[in-house]
């Protein structure tokens, strides 16, 4: 059996960049999502939800670099016309990140007095950069387009992904903690899911309409129907995941990992729908992924060393994970 490489390469590192965007998204987004919600919680509770993210905050953003590495090296087409079309919120994400991470650290070195001051500014970056990644994929989805409702537009998936963020770091705080902070999950995991399902509807909905070519991808027969599990198991598990936030926390805090997981499989579903309406562009109806794709020669090279690398990361993550499994402890620095 013979291969067509100048054929498959493209679709694996596609695949790849894909796969590495959605693990962004799910594992970065709950601790960016505890630091928007870092506004909302009293002194003690911000050292606790420290503690929740603090063994993995920087593993995650590890999935953000690989999707931007691949992008850049695999495809870097793409990559130019992208981040062109995207250069300030770029930037801002940027900032966002490195006042986060700054703030993560100095937090702990201030006196007592001063401590506050990096708190604010640890939820201001998150928060920066939640709506910077939300202003990026609302510009995306309608092509990349400049015009003044693009970016409304933009700006409306901008507020909704922070949202979704906060949701997916409320569901990480019910697994992680315990007591009053745990019931104060609840609550903010039921108030942003609202926006969350606004926001994913908004872009279901904006997707097919952004291109003919989308549109007839979703509503032809029978595309329709083989389509159609992906927003119908959405909207079931949005309603049951509010319905589950009235009986949380449950008694012996039973099954407190089931609201992540409901909202990790939502991402999934939700970012197979997108990947299904843009394939086989990289770039919207303007670059595919085999004109936007590295040489052959160049791309064999790189997958050799993403076949070493990419088992590492994934290792690392699930070793991090076991290891620090189990509820958030108190928060010390010896």
């Amino acid at each position: 059996m013979t291969f067509d490489w100048p054929t498959l390469l493209p679709l694996i590192f596609a695949g790849l960049m894909g796969l590495a965007i959605l693990i962004y998204v799910v594992l970065d987004g709950f601790d960016l999502g505890i630091g928007i919600l870092f506004n909302f919680a009293d002194d003690a509770e911000k050292d606790t939800m420290i503690a929740a993210i603090g063994p993995f905050w920087d593993a995650n953003e590890t999935w953000l670099v690989l999707a931007v590495g691949l992008l850049l090296v695999a495809f870097p087409l793409a990559h130019g016309v992208i981040l062109t079309a995207l250069y300030l919120p770029t930037f801002l994400l940027l900032v966002g990140l490195i006042l986060r991470g700054v703030a993560f650290d100095f937090r702990a070195k201030v006196p007592a007095g001063r401590k506050h001051r990096w708190n604010r500014i640890f939820f201001a970056g998150s928060l920066i950069a939640s709506l910077a990644q939300g202003y990026m994929l609302g510009v995306y989805v309608l092509g990349l387009e400049t015009g003044l409702a693009a970016m409304a537009f933009g700006a409306l998936v901008a507020l909704c992904l922070a949202a979704s963020y906060a949701a997916m770091g409320a569901a990480w705080l019910i697994y992680k903690t315990e007591g009053a902070l745990q019931k104060k999950a609840v609550r903010w995991l039921r108030s942003t899911l609202v926006l969350t399902v606004l926001g994913m509807a908004a872009i279901s909905l904006a997707t097919p309409f952004a291109s003919t070519r989308i549109f007839d991808k979703w509503f032809v027969w029978p595309q329709m129907l083989y389509l159609s599990p992906l927003p119908i198991l959405s909207a079931l598990l949005f309603i049951w995941l509010w319905r589950q936030t009235f009986h949380l926390p449950k008694e012996n805090d039973r099954h407190s990992i089931i609201p992540f997981l409901t909202l990790a499989a939502i991402f999934a579903l939700g970012f197979a729908g997108l990947a299904w309406s843009f394939y086989p562009f990289v770039v919207p109806d303007q670059l595919t992924i085999w004109q936007a794709a590295a040489a052959p020669e160049s791309l064999a090279i790189i997958l050799v060393g993403t076949v070493f690398v990419l088992p590492i990361i994934i290792a690392y993550s699930f070793y991090s994970y076991r290891v620090f499994g189990g509820k958030a402890g108190d928060l010390t620095y010896d």
